[in-house]
């Protein structure tokens, strides 16, 4: 499954044995049906996603897990496409708080070469930055990317930095950093 991956339109045709003009056809319908969404890359003056290519989400992160053949938490547990669902979800989340806020259109994601920041959401001028961990106590270096990116765009464009995780409850993780069930989102 591809959830949370950057949408290779050739490789998806390939894959599934498919020409490249019906796997575009059949990703426009996935996505004018709610089944999936294309998350854009950020772009500023100031900086650059350099990847061009959007990533894929399913929108319903239960067909995922039944397309995975996942039936119970345990199943979850053990799948080596956890961190990829658990994305998936914080995705979901984020999605449905930016309609409720009456915000469309304001997520997207951030990468280079060698850097990925899951989210980023445009909210009141500035940028919230969030990373999805399937990890109830993330580490530190599970927020390197974020503060590169807050470095990159200056302190003062960033209003929120926090790695959704599944701890209990938030706790701050670092300077700035929080770590956040996707409860508190």
């Amino acid at each position: 499954m591809r959830s949370g991956n950057l949408l290779n339109k050739a490789d998806l045709a390939r894959d599934i044995g498919i020409a490249p003009s019906t796997a575009n056809q059949w990703l426009s319908v996935l996505e004018a049906s709610g089944q999936v969404v294309l998350l854009e890359p950020w772009f500023s003056n100031r900086t650059k996603s350099i990847v061009k290519s959007p990533k894929l989400y399913l929108s319903d992160t239960g067909v995922l897990c039944a397309l995975l053949n996942l039936r119970s938490v345990r199943d979850l547990r053990q799948s080596p496409s956890a961190g990829a669902i658990w994305e998936t979800f914080v995705f979901a989340q984020l999605r449905h708080r930016e309609r409720r806020a009456g915000r469309s259109g304001r997520v997207y994601y951030w990468r280079d070469r060698t850097r990925e920041v899951d989210f980023l959401v445009e909210a009141g001028g500035r940028v919230e930055l969030f990373e999805a961990k399937w990890s109830e106590i993330p580490s530190l270096r599970d927020a390197v990317n974020l503060e590169f990116v807050r470095g990159i765009l200056g302190p003062a464009s960033v209003s929120k930095v926090a790695i959704v995780c599944r701890a209990a409850h938030g706790f701050p993780l670092a300077s700035g950093i929080q770590a956040l069930p996707a409860s508190e989102l």
